[in-house]
């Protein structure tokens, strides 16, 4: 598995992160640092070239900006809370980016509004225990590339669609076996109307590992955030949507497990380009 690759290469230091953080904090190191920068880069680049613009927001917000995206008052005991300051670290760049367009009257012209954010993600992850959770599965603070859209109402389950073969199309290049699960109701978040998952399979685990959600939020976040547009003499709410494209941590661990060789483990032809090498040994 990934845990013991990283070790075997020296990619990444579990123990030196409990050191100085605690479990769930890792150290990536030499080539283990310069895949993760590589795969940021990819993503970033992959979603601009489709139309997103890149943004770089706080890592903290506040608690009307926790309220307007739906993380409070459901998951605030997931979020890591800074009490002097009444700041919350963020789980998803979903929340600052968001934001952005709270107590905003958009034009009608402005919409669709497209962007993508790279960002630290910070989740306490309470109650995570057992081997489902070891190594890279699952992590306090991880690195995550967002897309969100803002956008009519009438186009939002299009841009779904949209989305959804973006994100195929990512895990096309990055050459990992994957599946798209479009979830029923009980197991969408309280905030969703729609939400498809990706998964990527890890062959030394042999498991499935979710690297994506991505979901159509309709009006539920707009109404909370007070976000409408302008069109036809009257304002109406807009729907807004939002996809992982990619998280890290589990894309990692698939890339290590699934292109082990006799020389190494091989890089997927579009990573090695960003990567600058093309073999881990």
């Amino acid at each position: 598995p990934h845990w013991e690759l990283a070790k075997k290469y020296n990619l990444i230091d579990f123990e030196l992160g409990v050191k100085i953080a605690g479990a769930g904090f890792p150290v990536y190191l030499g080539k283990g640092a310069r895949l993760q920068r590589a795969l940021v880069q990819y993503f970033l680049d992959k979603n601009v070239e489709k139309g997103y613009t890149e943004v770089n927001p706080p890592h903290v917000v506040n608690e009307a900006s926790g309220f307007g995206t739906g993380q409070l008052p459901d998951k605030e005991g997931q979020m890591y809370y800074i009490n002097e300051d009444k700041l919350y670290l963020i789980p998803t760049a979903e929340v600052p980016v968001t934001n952005l367009y709270r107590d905003v009257l958009l034009d009608e012209k402005d919409l669709p509004i497209k962007n993508t954010a790279f960002s630290q993600c910070y989740r306490r992850e309470a109650g995570s225990y057992g081997a489902h959770v070891r190594g890279l599965n699952r992590l306090h603070q991880f690195e995550k590339v967002e897309i969100v859209r803002i956008e009519k109402p009438e186009n939002s389950y299009a841009v779904l669609e949209e989305m959804v073969e973006h994100i195929k199309e990512i895990l096309t290049d990055l050459e990992l076996p994957f599946r798209v699960l479009r979830l029923c109701g009980g197991d969408t978040g309280f905030a969703s109307a729609m939400t498809y998952d990706f998964e990527v399979w890890s062959a030394a685990q042999e498991m499935w590992l979710e690297v994506s959600s991505v979901s159509n939020f309709e009006t539920f976040q707009a109404n909370r955030l007070k976000c409408r547009y302008k069109g036809d003499g009257k304002s109406q709410l807009v729907h807004t949507l939002n996809g992982s494209a990619m998280a890290l941590p589990r894309i990692m661990a698939a890339l290590l497990e699934n292109n082990q060789t006799a020389d190494g483990i091989k890089l997927p032809k579009k990573i090695a380009e960003y990567a600058r090498f093309d073999v881990i040994n």
